[in-house]
């Protein structure tokens, strides 16, 4: 794995808590595997990243913002997004969800307490601009 790629799973899974330490109750934490960063020539100072996030059971995200357009495919499981002023959707596999740059992603988490979940993410986004922001 490239300096790059090695920084932004760090990154990404510290704005998820995916390495912080977590009470006993905690929720399970997601796990983010990247797949791909690609400058996006024709778009100047604009790059797609794409990854991959498991959710245990009970699986929750904090409430955040991506800055970025963010497509959301769900391979496994399902899921319950929703964005602030819009309404939860529960997904299944082969559904999708959009999160538009001015958007907080309010709701996410895995619909199930005892089964798995798993969603592609492809985002288009400024180079330099962090993948996540956790928002109070």
């Amino acid at each position: 794995m490239t300096y790059f790629f090695q920084k932004t799973c760090i990154s990404l899974g510290l704005a998820l808590g995916v390495f912080a330490a977590q009470p006993a109750l905690a929720a399970p934490e997601a796990a983010v595997t990247m797949l791909m960063t690609k400058d996006l020539a024709d778009m100047p100072g604009k790059e797609a990243i794409s990854f991959i996030v498991d959710f245990p059971p009970g699986s929750v995200d904090p409430v955040h913002r991506h800055d970025a357009h963010a497509f959301v495919y769900v391979l496994e499981g399902s899921i319950v997004m929703g964005v602030k002023g819009g309404k939860e959707f529960t997904l299944t596999p082969g559904q999708t969800f959009y999160e538009g740059p001015a958007d907080i992603h309010t709701v996410g988490r895995n619909a199930s307490a005892t089964q798995p979940a798993k969603f592609l993410v492809t985002m288009v986004k400024d180079k330099g601009v962090p993948l996540l922001t956790l928002v109070k």
